[in-house]
């Protein structure tokens, strides 16, 4: 949301500041018809939706110029307000049936609809399971696959921080909001994932951290990442939230096998033997799920095709980031047939990919 335009999107506004669920949200949504005014929400019956003390908050906080100044606020810290009706909310997200329907966001948007993989597990790794994670999240980010984690510690730090080494990107979904980053030691690390990539949160910003608010927060991580691999995690870990929320919205599910006697190798083996996870030992197990080439195959591919002319307007589109095929057929100066023809040999040579939703950008 870029701006506050209408009743219905300072309603929206409003209700981001109070870390309802989805479902209440919807329903207090579907409860004001067609007349979203503030004046006409408090005439409503809000007591079977809401507890006493929320209504008294909502009451005192229910002014143009606050919720105005609380909008401008996010602005002024660099944070984008994402709601489940705006167009730039993530494609991965709108089927999902328990979608947040607010999203803050901290850096580059791009990558909500970019390929990625969500990459979990314990937050005490054994050193194999620091290894593991480490080799296959450089591989994989140098592939230009989006790494998604929680910013936890273990599995999802080492993620996060090998992604960002390799030059790649990654998303950090956070279990709180942005003015109390959790854990505090990685206020840094958040720092300069919203600076090189995104952070995302669907609570507000003075949101602190609860044991409830990290469970919830895993359907968000499963939500935005086109497959799941758990590299290590013992049978009774958080991270079997995230594996359950990846099999419910049919996500691919991959998992790194490890010794039978550790405690931390128990779900990665037990979700593999089960056949709810495919056994992966190497990052092309991974790759072929994602119709991409390894690096080295793209590398040579893009250094042996020349470019033409035609090929380099639509390259030269795409230098700051990537853009819809409107954008790129009204602006490449090109006939549609030949920036058709030109375009696929483009993503034949590995030098563009095709993301969803209808946008293009640089491989």
């Amino acid at each position: 949301m870029d701006r506050i335009d209408s009743e219905f999107s300072r309603f929206l506004v409003f209700l981001s500041m109070f870390d309802n669920t989805y479902s209440k949200n919807k329903q207090l949504i579907e409860l004001m018809g067609n007349d979203f005014s503030l004046k006409h929400f408090f005439r409503l019956n809000l007591e079977k939706l809401v507890n006493d003390k929320t209504i008294s908050k909502m009451k005192s906080w229910a002014d143009e110029n606050i919720i105005e100044n609380y909008f401008d606020s996010l602005k002024g810290k660099g944070i984008t307000l994402l709601t489940s009706f705006d167009q730039e909310y993530p494609e991965k997200l709108k089927g999902l049936s328990d979608a947040p329907m607010f999203l803050f966001c901290k850096g580059d948007l791009s990558l909500l609809n970019r390929p990625s993989l969500a990459v979990v597990g314990t937050r005490k790794p054994t050193n194999y399971g620091r290894i593991v994670t480490e080799k296959l999240v450089s591989e994989i980010a140098r592939n230009g696959i989006v790494i998604v984690s929680g910013l936890a510690y273990g599995i999802d730090s080492i993620s996060h921080r090998k992604c960002l080494n390799e030059g790649g990107k990654t998303i950090a979904v956070l279990g709180s909001g942005f003015d109390n980053i959790y854990p505090t030691d990685h206020v840094a690390l958040a720092e300069q994932i919203a600076k090189e990539g995104l952070l995302v949160s669907e609570y507000s910003p003075k949101r602190r951290a609860t044991v409830y608010t990290f469970p919830v927060r895993n359907r968000i991580i499963a939500g935005l990442g086109d497959g799941v691999l758990i590299t290590e995690a013992g049978i009774k870990s958080g991270t079997i939230h995230t594996k359950d929320y990846a099999l419910d919205y049919g996500k691919n599910l991959f998992a790194v096998p490890g010794n039978i006697n550790s405690e931390l190798s128990a779900l990665p083996n037990d979700i593999i033997k089960s056949g709810q996870a495919e056994c992966v030992t190497e990052a092309k197990d991974i790759f072929s799920h994602y119709n991409i080439k390894k690096e080295k195959d793209r590398k040579e591919s893009k250094n042996n095709f020349q470019l033409s002319l035609e090929q380099q307007a639509i390259v030269s589109l795409l230098q700051d980031g990537m853009k819809d095929i409107d954008y790129l057929t009204k602006n490449c100066g090109l006939p549609i047939y030949s920036f058709n023809s030109n375009l696929t040999m483009l993503e034949i040579s590995g030098i563009v990919t095709r993301l969803p939703g209808g946008n293009i950008s640089l491989s």
